[in-house]
């Protein structure tokens, strides 16, 4: 793999080596970001790209000189800011040199073939131009907090507003005005590189699409802001999309970025982020911003499914081989884009200053994208997200796998929800003995896949598999669990019916102490065996990370490969969710079956074209409801959502549909399913909607029978304790008629709203 400019030996080494850096920023530059493997810097060679190149010398410059060569250099970063550049022009920076208390902020666009470059030249012995910007920027707050539109976007040592076609390399920057005090309260906001597009600043039928980014061998430490969240990002790489009103009154398309490269990076004591992506519409919260799906599902505005509905996906974006240590929130935190790739990351330390909630390595309102072969280690022990991962809300088709996370005590995968085609295959979890599948907040698209991984933890100190309950189809499937605990076995769930949308075939459950949880899932496929690694858990189960911190996820994985004589070999399923390929790159697969976890052995022949001869999509409860297909008629049904939340959708079949009552509907509220004869039955199923903010809200209910004799309604079961999630009424004996009444008599007294349920079974 190739290696991020800073690795944490590098870091680790430079510490060791270096005097700590004094409080302020104007300290000379940290030999971690140097660059002495370098044969010259850019700068020092002839420029390619047809522009003019301009030097900067913050020690020797002038600014009355031209700027056009070393002998007549620049002084100041400001006359460069006051200068607009042209298509293959290159600003240069002298290596060793430092600007204090001065923002870069070059005016004009490159092309794709023709750049605008920042970079550095000189003596390749002397250390990368340092930019210290000391806080010294604009603040993006009004006086009375609410966000400016003139000043948002302008907070970075570096800024770029509105403008494309860039290279930016081989710089150092910082941008706090006191390293040694960290900030906990306050305004600030202070970024390293801050590229923004301002739909408030473009002028009429100007370009909205900003292409062509590259971003490689910077150094950036030290930015830092409140531990609270004051309702916009910042980090040392931030592309943002800035708008004062609602995202509704600018027009669909555009506002985004394209082509963006970020790569080989070191980030060190940054906040929040180290890479960040995202949208900040002023007026973007709360229900008035938000939209209802095509499956009439009501999204607020946060959740930005209109990123999705109006494309504004920012698009072909890549993340790789780039190092974070120390990061005050979320270290790569990425939203609304389409067809990125994010790999070769290594994430060390997370949550590190900030007082809130989120995850090491994430995308969020994105599609058709893939994280892969990315390490993330040192999380915090957080009740909500604090996870190396996240299957975060509104995204579509995004894939995470050859993951290698360990030693993040909060666990291993954040799940949101309100997703469609989430997959995660072939990772390797070591002591994220947390949550290992963490919430799941809302219903589903369609299935997720969590295939082939491998979760090796301590359940003396693991809280549970799954904290939650999955509210839409969850499928396991040639997993390994492997608790090396010789005393405590598995915690599979905090909440009864926690697993109850989830389906378990193949994995093995292996309990050092012999002992298996009462909790453990139905899997009649599956195995209890020794999965027989090449490698020795128990070393892995220290909480030392400096055992297994590798910076090189296929290294960290080969030891969990199977010995030639392990019964997982062959013992998995197929299924096309797997992919074409292991961790290590083998590809699927070889045998008579797929192994099991994140390593297939190259025994048997290789099947070049795997068929899925026996989905696990069909499995399930053999019952079929007798109420299924039948027609239903509600008292009350609720007039929003395009009409989609009718009682139709109770019964099915499907737990991702559901009805709901109009706000104003009064009790009791009637759901009566026909089933067109006389039909016998002695147990009725209920399910209630619950997502995001949206729990249980009936207290009571009865079921009654029609009575065609009496041409009344005969009540047969009368409850007081609720409906929630997958109540099955049982207890009144067989019941014989051509009507079930479902009455809600009764509402919680906590709870304001209607009720809503996703279904209504009888057998």
């Amino acid at each position: 793999m190739r290696k991020p400019v800073g690795t944490a030996l590098a870091v680790l080494l430079a510490v060791m080596l270096t005097p700590a850096l004094p409080a302020s920023a104007s300290a000379a530059s940290s030999p971690a970001a140097s660059s002495s493997a370098k044969k010259s810097w850019p700068g020092n060679f002839q420029n390619v790209t047809g522009g003019r190149d301009y030097y900067i010398d913050a020690a020797l410059g002038s600014d009355r000189a031209a700027g056009t060569s070393p002998k007549n250099a620049w002084k100041t970063l400001g006359k460069a800011s006051a200068t607009t550049f042209k298509p293959g022009d290159r600003i240069l920076l002298k290596a060793g040199s430092q600007w204090n208390n001065e923002q870069l902020w070059p005016k004009g666009s490159g092309t794709t073939r023709q750049p605008i470059t920042i970079s550095a030249y000189g003596d390749v012995k002397r250390g990368r131009p340092y930019i210290a910007t000391n806080g010294n920027v604009p603040s993006p707050f009004n006086a009375n907090g609410t966000k400016n539109p003139e000043t948002v976007g302008l907070t970075g040592a570096i800024v770029l507003r509105n403008q494309q076609g860039f290279d930016i390399n081989n710089i150092e920057l910082s941008n706090d005005d006191d390293f040694a005090t960290n900030i906990t309260t306050g305004t600030y906001v202070r970024d390293g590189i801050m590229v923004s597009i301002n739909a408030d600043k473009l002028a009429a039928g100007a370009d909205t699409v900003m292409d062509h980014f590259r971003i490689h061998d910077i150094y950036v430490h030290n930015t830092d802001g409140p531990s609270s969240w004051q309702k916009i990002h910042y980090g040392a790489v931030n592309f943002q999309v800035f708008g004062s009103k609602s995202y509704k009154e600018y027009a669909t398309g555009g506002y985004y970025f394209k082509d963006v490269r970020i790569e080989d990076n070191t980030f060190v004591n940054v906040e929040l982020h180290a890479v960040q992506f995202a949208f900040n519409w002023f007026a973007a919260d709360g229900a008035d911003a938000g939209q209802y799906d095509e499956a009439g599902k009501f999204h607020e505005g946060w959740e930005q499914l209109w990123v999705r509905t109006r494309d504004l996906y920012s698009r072909d974006v890549y993340i790789g081989h780039n190092y974070a240590e120390s990061i005050g929130q979320g270290a790569f935190q990425l939203a609304n884009t389409k067809r990125m790739t994010v790999e070769y990351n290594e994430v060390n330390g997370f949550l590190a200053r900030y007082d809130a909630v989120s995850c090491g390595l994430y995308l969020w309102a994105g599609a058709d994208s893939v994280m892969q072969y990315n390490e993330v280690y040192g999380g915090p022990d957080n009740e909500y997200d604090g996870t190396p991962w996240d299957l975060e809300y509104t995204n579509f088709n995004v894939t995470y796998q050859y993951n290698y996370s360990h030693d993040n005590a909060a666990g291993w995968m954040a799940y949101m929800g309100n997703s469609s085609n989430s997959v995660a295959r072939y990772n390797l979890s070591v002591n994220d003995n947390g949550v290992l599948v963490k919430n799941m907040l809302s219903t589903n698209y369609s299935p997720t896949y969590f295939v082939n991984n491998t979760f090796v933890y301590d359940g003396s100190d693991l809280a549970q598999v799954h904290d939650e309950t999955f509210l839409s189809r969850v499928y396991f499937l040639n997993n390994i669990f492997y608790n090396t605990s010789r005393t405590t076995p598995t915690t599979w769930y905090r909440k009864t019916g926690a697993l109850r949308q989830a389906v378990f075939s193949n994995n093995d459950y292996y309990e050092a102490g012999g002992v298996h949880s009462t909790q453990e899932p139905a899997d009649p496929a599956g195995l209890r065996a020794d999965p027989e690694f090449v490698g020795n858990p128990a070393t892995y189960s220290t909480g030392d990370v400096k055992t297994y911190s590798t910076g090189d996820v296929k290294k960290a994985a080969a030891r969990f490969a199977l010995r030639k004589s392990s019964p997982l070999i062959d013992a998995g399923r197929y299924n096309p969710h797997l992919g074409t390929a292991d961790i290590l790159g083998t590809q699927l697969y070889y045998g008579d079956a797929p192994d099991i976890g994140v390593v297939e052995a190259r025994r048997g022949p290789r099947v070049t074209n795997p068929v899925d001869t026996d989905p696990i999509e069909n499995e399930g409860p053999d019952r079929v409801s007798l109420a299924l297909g039948k027609p239903v008629t509600a008292s009350s049904t609720h007039p929003g959502a395009n009409g989609t939340l009718g009682a139709v959708n109770l019964t099915d079949g499907s737990l991702s549909s559901r009805w709901a009552a109009a706000d104003d509907a009064t009790y009791p509220i009637t759901l009566d399913i026909d089933f067109g004869t006389d039909t016998t039955f002695s147990e009725v199923y209920l399910d209630e909607y619950t997502d995001s903010g949206t729990n249980p809200r009936v207290q009571t209910f009865s079921l009654q029978r029609w009575d065609a004799a009496t041409g009344t309604w005969v009540t047969f079961a009368d409850e007081a304790n609720g409906i929630g999630h997958d109540l099955t009424v049982t207890g009144f004996g067989s019941v014989t008629t051509s009507k079930l009444r479902v009455a809600l008599t009764g509402q919680i007294a906590t709870e304001i709203y209607t009720p809503s349920l996703t279904e209504i079974s009888v057998y």
